[in-house]
Parts: C-alpha cells; sequence; structure tokens
C-alpha cells in the first residue's frame, strides 16, 4: 500500500512540474518559455520547515543561431571523435576523469570516489542567511533561476516561505550543488513565487582595485565633465528591455535567409576608425544630438528644480 502511495505522489509530482512549466505561456508565442525540465530537483529548506521544489533557467538561448562544422567536400556534419595521440580513437564510455598535478601526470577519478564527496547540498537548498540586497556587489550576481513547488504536498510550506520572506524585504543565500559544484544562491519572493541567482564565490571574482591598478589616478577636465552629465540627463529613461535587440543575431538571420534563396553575398570593406579625437568638440557635438542613439530611446526624466 505505501508503495502504491509512493509512486502516485511521484507521479503527481512529476504532473505537477510539467504543468507549472507550461501553464502560463506568453501571448507572444515566440517568447522564451520555461524548459520542459527542471535543472535541479531537491529540498528548499529554512531551519525545520521544508517543501520539494524544483529549479528551472529563468533565460532561454534557444533562440540564438547555432552552425555546425561541416565538410565542404561532401556537405556532411563533423564528428568529433575522442582520439587518444598514441592508440588513435577511443570510445567515450571508456574514458575516465583525471586532474592533472603536474605536466602530463594526472589523478584518476573514478564516479563511485566522485559519489563519495557528494554534500547534503546536492539534494538540499538550505537557506543559511538573510541579508540586505544593496550589500551584494553586483559582480556577484550571476544567472537566475524560478524556484517552483515540485508536489502538493510542499504547497504549504513554500507559501510560509515566500510570504516570510517577501514581508522580510530580504535576499535568502543557500548553497546548491548543480553540475558537479557547489553554488551559492540568493533566493528572493516574487509575486506568487520564488526567484533565485547563482551567485559567484569569494575566490572567483577579480577585484575592481586590482584590475584598474594600472589606470593613472587622475582627474577629468571639469568643464568636459559638465558637458558629459548634461548628455547623461538626455539619455536618462526606465530601463526597457523590448527596446534593444541583438542586432548582430538579426544580421546573421537575414544573411542565412539570402544565402537560402541562392543570393551571392558582397562583403563590405571595412571602416576605419581613428582613435585620435577632439574630446571637447565630440562632447559638444553629441550635447547637440549628433551621438549614437538607442534603437528605441525612451524619453528623459524631468528633473524636479531644487
Amino acid at each position: 500500500m505505501a508503495r502504491a502511495h509512493k509512486k502516485t505522489a511521484k507521479k503527481h509530482a512529476a504532473h505537477r512540474a510539467s504543468h507549472a512549466a507550461h501553464h502560463h505561456k506568453p501571448a507572444n508565442d515566440d517568447a522564451p518559455q520555461l524548459a520542459r525540465r527542471p535543472l535541479w530537483q531537491g529540498n528548499l529548506r529554512l531551519s525545520l520547515v521544508s517543501c520539494p521544489i524544483a529549479l528551472y533557467s529563468a533565460t532561454s538561448r534557444r533562440g540564438d543561431i547555432s552552425f555546425h562544422l561541416l565538410n565542404p567536400k561532401t556537405n556532411n556534419r563533423i564528428r568529433m571523435i575522442p582520439t587518444d595521440p598514441d592508440a588513435g580513437p577511443v570510445e567515450r564510455a571508456d574514458l575516465v576523469k583525471g586532474y592533472e598535478i603536474t605536466k602530463n601526470h594526472y589523478v584518476k577519478v573514478t564516479a563511485e570516489e566522485l559519489d563519495s564527496v557528494r554534500l547534503e547540498t546536492t539534494r538540499t537548498l538550505d537557506i543559511e542567511r538573510f541579508v540586505d540586497a544593496a550589500t551584494i556587489d553586483r559582480l556577484y550576481w550571476n544567472d537566475p533561476f524560478y524556484i517552483l513547488p515540485a508536489d502538493d504536498s510542499g504547497l504549504d510550506a513554500y507559501g510560509v516561505i515566500r510570504d516570510a520572506m517577501a514581508g522580510a524585504d530580504r535576499i535568502a543565500l543557500g548553497r546548491v550543488v548543480m553540475h558537479t559544484r557547489e553554488r551559492l544562491m540568493a533566493v528572493e519572493a516574487r509575486g506568487k513565487g520564488l526567484v533565485a541567482w547563482s551567485l559567484r564565490m569569494g575566490d572567483e571574482v577579480i577585484a575592481a582595485e586590482d584590475a584598474f591598478d594600472g589606470i593613472p589616478d587622475k582627474k577629468g577636465d571639469r568643464q568636459m565633465i559638465e558637458i558629459a552629465e548634461k548628455i547623461i540627463a538626455q539619455q536618462e529613461g526606465p530601463f526597457d528591455p523590448t527596446g534593444f535587440e541583438d542586432r548582430y543575431e538579426k544580421a546573421l538571420r537575414e544573411l542565412i535567409r539570402r544565402k537560402e534563396k541562392g543570393e551571392k553575398i558582397v562583403t563590405a570593406e571595412p571602416v576605419e576608425e581613428s582613435n585620435v579625437i577632439d574630446l571637447m568638440a565630440a562632447l559638444k557635438q553629441s550635447l547637440k544630438g549628433g551621438g549614437h542613439k538607442a534603437e528605441k530611446t525612451a524619453p528623459a526624466k524631468k528633473r524636479k528644480a531644487s
């Protein structure tokens, strides 16, 4: 009886995850949609309260153009075959993982040995701390995810965690293992659900002070700065992602369309631009409206008189 109940619960959980992924479809058929399969499934835990969840990527690259390598003589797609420089082609299934300790000297690690160091975070996103979002440097923010309930049995706990976080107005920090790496996650309440971002670890971010160390400590010309500030004020506006598109991707699609129709493509000569400019003249010309414009420039916000 217990086994049958468990089987039914698993089936219901899978149905719920699939339903959650496709229940809210955008009006635009070309708009990105949630993937059918979650990237990770496990439990979200706040102290002694936990619920089963599924993690889905909040972004999609399905519309990106990708190319295959072809043999121009046969038009056949090239297969990448693992090759040993001494023994020749080898079966991928026979390969093992190895860590290079010195040049051409490796420590071999088996799948069983990798399993022996699995952490609890492999199956649990455990909330460890709550912080003010403003205290997280934007250099550390990485990829966004949607956290959805994976089972009806955890809906109450999911709602309690979500509503408590919304009231606290804080970002929750926890860790989870995805793609063989433990990742720091930032979780926040948003609408009816929870959103998470993977955060880079401390040893992954290069300190800005180190990156900018070679830049001379020199202040800009005050008059030029004032003109640049006026240009910035002219171009102020709200963030509207629909006002921007990948123009290179668009050009690639047009190129492919023309090639498919048999058109001959003529490559234009690149335009050479000189780096030697009169900075003050360029600033003044930009202020007059001679600079580069965004495709859909939002109207500038009116400044309140001080």
